[in-house]
């Protein structure tokens, strides 16, 4: 399934695929990373024990991600205890991602389903896929970097039975982009789809529609 609907600067499709769980492609996902996507960072002192995997677990913040904002950390898998690790915490940008679950369960509850349960690390999948629409300048489930949004997910490290994908460009707040998608067939069906039970949300600014939004949703 594939939607694609336009009107004014506002652009929405969305894309679903049920089938057996695969396992994980052996390349690693490509990684593209913009310090000015975090607006705001925790200085975190390592202990005996640390890895920067395991801080990029505490935080909830994927291990690349921190290594690109430590860059005088010549080495990543040796950190010493008394060592600072600055950590990125996206604050403002995970709590616009967190207003659209929200809304989105509640559009689930009115109509009697379960709420999805908020995914972080696929949420980290659907920010890399709306910073790269905005930074490539297109709006497509197929990314130039990535490839679908089913191979985006595998590739990086998650595995599903089922999964789908909304995308929208140009809508200014949650509340206005879940609207968008409710109002369109195909959008409104993942989000009331009972066979996810997992989402993830991300969201960049900037681009010539100032605005995209990813939503991912899987079944493990």
């Amino acid at each position: 399934m594939r939607k694609l609907t336009m009107t004014s600067m506002i652009i929405l499709a969305a894309v679903a695929l049920v089938f057996a769980c695969a396992a994980p492609v052996s390349h690693a996902a490509a990684y593209r990373y913009n310090h000015a996507e975090y607006d705001d960072t925790d200085e975190y002192t390592v202990k005996s024990g640390d890895t920067l995997w395991l801080i990029s677990l505490k935080y909830q913040v994927g291990l690349q991600e921190i290594i690109a904002a430590n860059p005088q950390i010549k080495n990543p898998d040796l950190i010493y205890p008394g060592d600072k690790v600055y950590v990125p915490l996206f604050s403002t940008i995970k709590r616009i991602e967190q207003e659209v679950i929200r809304l989105v369960n509640i559009e689930r509850a009115n109509r009697g389903l379960k709420p999805l349960a908020h995914n972080w690390e696929l949420s980290r999948v659907a920010r890399f896929k709306s910073m790269d629409m905005r930074d490539r300048a297109y709006f497509s489930h197929q990314s130039p970097t990535y490839g679908t949004p089913f191979e985006m997910i595998r590739n990086f490290g998650l595995s599903y039975s089922a999964a789908g994908e909304n995308i929208a460009a140009g809508q200014r707040t949650a509340a206005a982009v879940v609207q968008a998608w409710m109002n369109s067939q195909g959008h409104r069906e993942n989000i009331l789809n009972s066979t996810y039970t997992q989402i993830g949300v991300g969201y960049a600014s900037g681009g010539s529609m100032g605005h995209y939004w990813t939503q991912m949703f899987i079944r493990p």
